[in-house]
């Protein structure tokens, strides 16, 4: 694991970062706009993000888009989000491919127009040999929804009952291949994890912040890195004397 300079003394750098991006309704209330504008907002400064985390030395960065939940939200919001996602594809892909970016997708494509999934799959095929920082994008995404496919998947391979186990489950969930989170964010203020990454969060640390999304800066994401640093992680053990 990479570390970072934080006051005078070493900090570790956590390998991956998952965050929850939420406060974008509230965020455009305040203003006086409506909601669609808080989640367009939202999306104007995740390539910041992203360049920061990449410039920390974190490897996956995962980002809380569209839950499966969202779905029962009013229809004139689920399609706003749809077309928002359908813009920032059309817009930021070729960017981060030129960042060496490489872009995941988690969570279903069901549901989704076939012209925006054949956007997400386009955005994963450019991308595909990318070899600096995975940016995970968690749409159309839930952790039992996880679970619950992962479980479907092992069931259809024949596997017997004897073999399955954490390692198994693990490797076909949508994010096989990439580490636990090491720390969640959550913006807004709000101290819950809203069915996100449950089986891999099992073991991750939580940065909260009354911060809204639109505006969480690469300083916010800093002191979450700088407070990861000084936390003592012991997966159910004990710290060495």
């Amino acid at each position: 694991m990479s570390t970072a300079a934080d006051g005078g003394r070493e900090s570790k750098t956590p390998q991956h970062i998952a965050v929850i991006m939420d406060g974008n309704g509230r965020w455009a209330r305040q203003r006086g706009l409506p909601r669609l504008a808080g989640h367009r907002a939202g999306t104007e400064n995740i390539r910041a993000i992203v360049s920061e985390a990449d410039r920390l030395g974190v490897r996956y960065l995962t980002l809380y888009a569209f839950s499966t939940e969202n779905w029962s939200r009013p229809s004139v919001e689920v399609q706003g989000l749809m077309q928002i996602l359908s813009d920032f594809i059309d817009r930021e892909t070729r960017a981060l491919h030129e960042q060496n970016v490489h872009l995941r997708h988690l969570g279903r494509l069901e549901g989704l127009s076939a012209r925006l999934a054949e956007k997400v799959r386009y955005a994963i095929d450019l991308t595909r040999h990318n070899t600096g920082l995975t940016l995970a994008i968690a749409f159309n995404y839930g952790g039992r929804a996880d679970i619950v496919d992962a479980v479907r998947k092992i069931v259809a391979s024949g596997v017997s009952p004897d073999e399955i186990d954490e390692q198994l489950i693990s490797a076909n969930l949508y994010t096989a291949g990439m580490p636990d989170p090491d720390v969640i964010i959550r913006t807004s203020g709000e101290r819950r994890i809203s069915n996100f990454l449950i089986w891999q969060a099992a073991y991750s640390e939580f940065w909260f912040t009354p911060v809204f999304w639109p505006d969480f800066r690469p300083e916010h994401l800093q002191q979450a890195v700088s407070e990861y640093g000084r936390r003592q992680r012991r997966f159910g053990g004990l710290i060495s004397e």
